[in-house]
């Protein structure tokens, strides 16, 4: 089968078949039935029905509105679904790839629609009992879940409308009670739903056996009233018809004349409507003149007004003026000579097959022909297609629009080429249409035409209208996009898009300038062969590219990079000199460095077990041949020391040094105890960049989630680390950091 389709971003294709429905499956009514029986025979529906027998009742609705017969075989296959443990290829393979999409499809819908009801009537018997109408959130929902249907395959909706009658007529036989909700779905979904396809014959019944379910009082009281004087009203009418007949084929017109039955919700609508009595409400007494053309339609109307007394208030012409769904008609009321009304209807018999079965009887089972619906030009059935969407796209805002005023006035609807369905906010522009079809071909998007006319992009779309985009191999955005002023995007979604785009444009930038600058630090270091992976994740990054953006962003020193490829040589032991330093007398201190109080060119060196730097307490130990070791005061070797040797201990004192430029850097250890985490080591190691504080040492360890790590670092003057500590602790995860 040949069909339209296109595909939508995040979503299954969209599937609309063309005029035959199943094509080229030769006894496929009775195939099918053969194939659902045993699995149906014996099953029950959740209403009480027996499966089979709905799915028979459902095929022979199909059938009476026009339905071929692989439309009516689609009723088994969708019941037998539930019944298969792989539909999908079970049915392909007996039936085909079409018939299999449409059953499940339609199964689909019926699950979900299920569970809309459950859930519907669990709200309500919390609250209170459910009314005749259903609250505006529920309506509208269930709108929603039908043309998300019907945007598939229309031949779902007509399905489900079959369905739907069926199990009404089931309750309305066995006098079971309806379950809840699901009248009032019939009544304020499914029977609009049939009017928009003008299905006429499904909408009236559908209205009737919902409303009796829904307001039975009601319903017997205005029964009753039609069931009195019934034979007389019957006989007066059948006594108009056969005059009316007779005279306008006097006339020269072949005009068949009809009695038209009146439909008990039609007529409480109206009392309802207009705040009219039983005996007020004109067309309880209806006749329909079906003549063979347009002109004779007029003719008709004419003879009518001559022979009777017209009401001009109660004419409606919807021949010139055709209603939403294409119905076509003339509607009159007169007096005849007893003063009764009686409305009559005058139309063409294509217009009252198209009054009867709508859709069903033209487009979704046959061609369309050349005269289209509700006055659209039609060549084929495409272009029907395109005007049956646009009915259902109108019935959706038409109903509601009724239900909640203004509530989707800020959404339109419009038509890819493959008569897809797609919602964009009013005010949207062919660009916006783009992105909601798929993001790269919003990005590619360079033209658009609308209803085939070739328009700007920015030109703002309308509801029901056709919109085709041409595309660039490759490209992006334009910024002219982001500019409100020039109305190019009205969608939040298409203009995060084009955002997005835009920032990774730029992240692509910075990362490709970080790299550079870290490349060229390894040729300078002779470090080529290290991997770039390895690398950052050394130091605390996911991924190459996070360390080059960070870098490209100069929020990462290169110097934290050269400290990790050139570690420091190791530390030297406690009687090994750390940093040497002649003293200078205290009358010249000029160079700094530590000075041995009354003792002249005396060698001295900072102990590693406590790194002492001014402005530190300090105290000198003599060593045996390695001059004087200089402690911290606190130093707890220090004390041991002189708990032994204590006449060995002498006095020292820090030198000052002339200006910032000749001061002595000494090293110094910080501990730092946290949670461990990814960019532990390189948010720390940024303090210590920003705070001018070079790192000549790390040493780190990790258990259990948490990280024990130290810092060796170069300071002129410790009285600094105070602050640089307090720094370090506000760190996501840190639970301390201290000097040793």
């Amino acid at each position: 089968m040949k069909s339209l389709s296109v595909e939508r971003e995040g979503s299954a294709p969209v599937v609309l078949a063309t005029a035959q429905d199943l094509p080229g499956q030769a006894q496929a009514l009775a195939r099918a039935r053969a194939f659902a029986e045993p699995l149906l025979a014996s099953e029950t529906l959740d209403t009480g029905e027996n499966t089979l027998a709905h799915a028979d009742a459902v095929a022979a609705i199909l059938k009476s509105i026009g339905s071929s017969e692989p439309m009516q075989a689609a009723s088994y296959l969708v019941y037998a679904c539930d019944h298969l443990n792989k539909p999908q290829e079970v049915i392909a393979k007996a039936f085909g790839e079409s018939f299999a999409a449409l059953a499940l499809e339609t199964t689909k819908l019926v699950h979900v629609q299920r569970q809309a009801r459950q859930t519907q009537v669990a709200s309500a018997r919390a609250a209170t009992a459910i009314p005749m109408a259903q609250t505006a959130a529920a309506q509208t929902e269930n709108v929603r879940k039908m043309l998300l249907a019907f945007s598939r395959d229309l031949r779902v909706v007509m399905l489900r409308l079959a369905s739907r009658l069926q199990t009404l007529r089931h309750f309305a036989a066995s006098k079971l009670p309806v379950p809840p909700g699901l009248a009032a779905e019939a009544l304020n979904v499914f029977a609009p739903l049939a009017n928009r396809l003008g299905i006429r014959e499904i909408k009236w019944e559908m209205e009737d056996l919902a409303f009796r379910f829904l307001e039975p009082d009601v319903y017997r009281q205005v029964a009753k009233l039609l069931d009195e004087k019934r034979s007389e009203r019957e006989a007066h009418v059948e006594r108009l018809r056969a005059r009316l007949e007779d005279e306008l084929k006097a006339q020269g017109m072949a005009a068949t004349v009809l009695g038209r039955p009146k439909h008990i919700y039609s007529i409480v609508k109206k009392m309802r409507g207009k705040s009219l009595g039983f005996e007020q409400v004109y067309d309880i007494r209806a006749l329909r003149i079906v003549v063979e053309s347009i002109p004779d339609c007029y003719s008709a109307l004419a003879w009518v007004h001559s022979q009777f007394t017209p009401l001009p208030e109660e004419f409606d012409d919807y021949i010139a003026r055709p209603k939403i769904n294409g119905y076509q008609s003339l509607h009159t009321i007169v007096r005849d000579q007893s003063g009764q009304p009686i409305e009559i209807q005058i139309r063409t018999r294509a217009m009252d097959d198209h009054a009867e079965l709508g859709v069903a009887a033209h487009w979704a089972y046959k061609e369309a022909g050349t005269k289209g619906y509700a006055g659209v030009s039609a060549s084929g059935a495409y272009d029907a297609k395109i005007a049956v969407l646009r009915q259902l796209l109108a019935w959706e805002r038409e109903l509601s629009g009724a239900q909640e005023q203004g509530a989707f006035e800020d959404r339109i609807y419009v038509l890819t080429p493959d008569a897809a369905i797609v919602e964009l906010p009013q005010g949207a522009t062919a660009v916006d249409f783009a992105y909601s079809v798929h993001t790269n071909l919003g990005h590619r998007c360079r033209g658009a035409r609308i209803d085939g006319v070739m328009v700007p992009l920015n030109t703002q779309l309308k509801n029901g209208q056709t919109v085709e985009v041409t595309v660039v191999r490759e490209g992006g955005p334009s910024r002219d996009w982001l500019n409100p002023e020039l109305g190019y995007l009205v969608s939040h979604r298409a203009r995060s898009k084009v955002r997005a785009w835009f920032n990774a444009l730029a992240v692509d930038e910075t990362v490709a300038k970080g790299r550079e600058a870290v490349e060229k630090l390894l040729q300078r270091l002779g470090k080529t062969v290290v991997k770039l992976e390895d690398l950052a994740s050394q130091l605390g990054f996911n991924s190459a590219d996070d360390l080059f953006e960070v870098v490209g962003k100069d929020e990462f020193s290169l110097r934290n990079i050269e400290t990790v490829l050139r570690p420091p040589e190791p530390l030297p032991t406690e009687d090994e000199q750390l940093l040497l330093r002649k003293p200078r007398s205290q009358a010249n201190p000029a160079k700094g460095g530590v000075l041995v109080v009354g003792v002249d060119s005396l060698m001295t060196q900072l102990a590693k077990c406590c790194k002492p730097a001014p402005p530190d307490a300090i105290c000198g130990f003599v060593t045996r041949g390695k001059g004087v070791s200089v402690h911290r005061t606190d130093c707890s070797n220090l004390r041991e020391m002189v708990a032994k040797n204590g006449e060995r201990v002498i006095e020292v004192e820090w030198g000052q040094a002339q200006s910032s430029a000749t001061a002595a850097v000494y090293p110094v250890d910080i501990a730092i105890e946290a949670t461990d985490r990814q960019g532990l080591l390189r948010d720390i190691s940024e303090v210590f960049t920003k705070e001018k504080m070079n790192v000549i040492g790390v040493q780190t360890q990790s258990i259990k989630g948490t990280a024990w790590m130290t810092f060796t670092i170069e300071v002129a003057d410790a009285g600094r680390l105070t602050k640089v500590l307090s720094v370090v602790a506000e760190l996501k995860g840190v639970r301390s950091a201290r000097r040793r």
